[in-house]
């Protein structure tokens, strides 16, 4: 079978689509060349690996010859990765947004050689049906529209090119405050679904930077609301076929509102959100069920995404041999099968396995005999009305889940993306620190600590250059905003899990970096693109906070602290005029900027500056250090100067540490509180009360 030019390229999105009869090209300029002097529109399809309906628009359409030869024939024919160009998916899904009133992937835009878009789709069925128009019908319209009626082309591109002129105008810049951060909860409050947990109907999606907010809310309001909606969606989705509960991890989405039927690709990000979310979970909580799933995230991460360097994988697809699911979901008679008859008893009924299934098929609803293992109460619970107790049911359902799990590693796989991306291993990265700090389990930062020397050495060049994307021994694609906010959120993490000054001298230097490259310096925040970036239609500058927390989000969340590490006012002010050019669209939806109103809550919240002066190898220190580490504290930093490289080092990056020394040759806590500094402690339960804790 011949293949196309997508062959030569890393992106295993790009490589799937690589033996289609479409002549593909990957986006560049010879595409826009070729469609130039061919007078030809060029047809960019926009989409990303484990897309499921990316998968059946590739199957029914650019596998098909006709469609194909349509294709080749009316149009010069590009290929986009959108996580490799993420900055090529955010202008040409704001314009299918424009055109259409919504988005979603695959992404379909047609346009002019000169990459002004006029028609704009998501997902195209090769035969129109219903009131979708198929490919081999739009195909010869478009062609025919291009070849008779330019002049119609002109006043679409005309309106379109008008608003995305207007679409970074966030409207008025306002100073916010706290009570947006408490519009914010009082919109998700009333969104929150009592019964089933989780924000709105289907689909639901886990929108972890949701619930970090609300835990926030409840630490500065004591709103045991808040916390009760928080600990019931985390629950619900655990128990719900969300969770993979043989191989661990969270699937993309649920499509119902029961948590039920997942979309089943695996995200490296919403394992990394939701790590951070149940991390914070059993600070608060202490409980046991909220740290196991953080120990299963990372179990599964490790096993399945990580790579021989250390970094990791993107995702894993929804599909495998052509069907969505196939490799998660199980009949009663294989579940019968694979154990012995008294355990598949007590596993059918306790996982909600039937003969019939619960899985419906997403399209007819109707059952298909297949089963997604899911339980409607916690073991506890169940272990309630079963004559065995907790450790005898969980020891038992244990062993059936490995089984079972080992029975699954035998099936067909569903195709994993080897990309690694800068952006999305920063993310999962600051999880595994926050993790390592809240449990001290030491495992969390040697595999932290191995990705990110990965990314730094790696994606970094020597003269300190940012890339985005990795595959197989390829450094490509310069970085972008995320890029840069998720590596600095990494450095951080890291800083305070670890205490090495490297971390937030390079969290520092590669912030100047992002103000120098990315701020808008006539109305504040920061670009997507860099300076040095390709120039697009628009450069484009978002606060929302989606599937991720959006690169100003971020951005504003690390300047914050860092200007609480550094003492440095400067990046004070660089965080509030962030959060002050996005302020008009926060107060119309702040429950849209979850993440943008966490960094607001911690700039004007009660917040806590701590330096720890002590040996690190003392118990005293080490227990001022653990003290402060048990309690949820989500708006503080923390500096210890220990050794004299950290005390020297300490004291170069943040001046204002200079004097904080030891008391009396033991270890000191010296705490400010919203610019207020207290008198140094040496004593444990002192430095609680400082930090607004009472004292066990």
């Amino acid at each position: 079978m011949t293949t196309n030019r997508l062959s030569q390229e890393k992106s295993p999105y790009l490589i799937q689509h690589a033996k289609n009869p479409v002549d593909w090209y990957p986006w560049g300029e010879e595409a826009f060349v070729i469609a130039s002097k061919e007078n030809k529109p060029v047809f960019l399809s926009i989409g990303y690996s484990t897309c499921h309906w990316c998968h059946v628009m590739a199957h029914e359409s650019f596998e098909d010859d006709e469609v194909a030869r349509l294709m080749n024939d009316a149009f010069v024919n590009i290929k986009v990765d959108r996580e490799e160009r993420p900055d090529i998916d955010g202008v040409y899904m704001e314009v299918a947004q424009m055109i259409t009133g919504r988005g979603g992937w695959p992404l379909t835009i047609i346009m002019t050689p000169d990459k002004k878009p006029f028609y704009a789709a998501t997902y195209i069925p090769k035969e129109s049906r219903y009131n979708m128009l198929g490919m081999k019908e739009l195909v010869p319209r478009i062609k025919e529209l291009w070849e008779t009626d330019q002049t119609s082309i002109d006043e679409v591109i005309g309106r379109i090119e008008q608003a995305l002129a207007e679409s970074n105008n966030t409207g008025l810049k306002d100073d916010l405050t706290l009570d947006d951060v408490d519009q914010a909860y009082s919109h998700l409050s009333h969104r929150f679904d009592e019964e089933r947990g989780g924000f709105g109907s289907a689909p639901k999606f886990p929108s972890p930077h949701n619930l970090l907010l609300v835990l926030r809310y409840w630490k500065r309001t004591g709103d045991e609301r808040a916390l009760f909606i928080v600990e019931k969606t985390l629950q619900a989705m655990r128990l719900g076929g969300l969770y993979d509960h043989f191989g661990f991890g969270f699937h993309r989405y649920s499509t119902d509102a029961e948590w039920l039927l997942p979309h089943f690709e695996k995200m490296l990000y919403d394992q990394a959100g939701l790590m951070m979310a149940y991390t914070e979970a059993y600070q608060i909580t202490r409980k046991h069920e909220y740290a196991d799933v953080v120990q299963d995230i990372f179990e599964y991460v490790t096993r399945d995404m990580k790579s021989p360097e250390g970094a990791f994988y993107s995702a894993e697809d929804a599909d495998s041999e052509g069907e969505e699911g196939k490799f998660y979901t199980w009949t009663q008679s294989e579940i019968k099968d694979a154990l012995k008859e008294d355990v598949a008893s007590i596993f059918i009924q306790v996982y909600n396995i039937h003969e019939e299934g619960n899985f419906e098929d997403e399209a007819t609803r109707e059952k298909t005999g297949l089963n997604i293992p899911h339980l409607k109460q916690s073991v506890d619970i169940i272990t309630n009305s079963n004559d065995m107790n907790r450790e005898e049911l969980t020891s038992l359902l244990d062993n059936a889940r490995t089984n079972l799990f080992i029975r699954r590693e035998r099936r067909v796989r569903p195709s994993l993306d080897d990309k690694i991306l800068t952006d999305w291993n920063g993310f999962m990265i600051a999880a595994l620190a926050k993790a390592a700090v809240a449990t001290g389990d030491e495992k969390f930062i040697e595999v932290a600590e191995k990705a990110l020397t990965f990314i730094l050495e790696t994606m970094l060049d020597e003269k300190r250059s940012l890339f985005h994307r990795y595959k197989d021994g390829e450094v490509a694609i310069g970085a972008f905003l995320d890029d840069y906010a998720y590596l600095v959120w990494a450095l951080l993490e890291m800083y305070e899990a670890t205490f090495k000054p490297e971390y937030l001298e390079q969290a520092k230097n590669l912030t100047m970096d992002l103000i120098e490259k990315f701020w808008d310096d006539n109305d504040g925040g920061f670009f997507f693109t860099g300076i040095d970036s390709e120039e697009l239609l628009v450069r484009k500058k978002d606060g929302y906070d989606g599937a991720m927390p959006s690169g100003n989000s971020v951005a504003a969340l690390n300047l914050v602290r860092l200007a609480r590490f550094l003492g440095d006012p400067k990046l004070e002010e660089k965080a509030a005029d962030t959060i002050k050019a996005f302020s008009g669209i926060v107060q119309r939806a702040p429950s849209g900027f979850s993440m943008m109103l966490t960094a607001l809550e911690f700039a004007q919240g009660e917040s806590y500056e701590i330096v720890i002066a002590g040996d690190p190898a003392q118990a005293d220190t080490q227990k001022m250090l653990e003290t402060i580490r048990e309690q949820y504290i989500p708006n503080k930093v923390i500096l210890l100067k220990g050794t004299k490289h950290q005390s020297d080092e300490v004291s170069r990056l943040a001046p204002f540490a200079k004097f904080h020394d030891t008391v009396g040759g033991k270890a000191t806590a010296h705490v400010c509180i919203d610019y207020n500094c207290k008198l140094p402690t040496n004593d444990t339960d002192q430095l609680l009360k400082l930090l607004g804790i009472k004292s066990p």
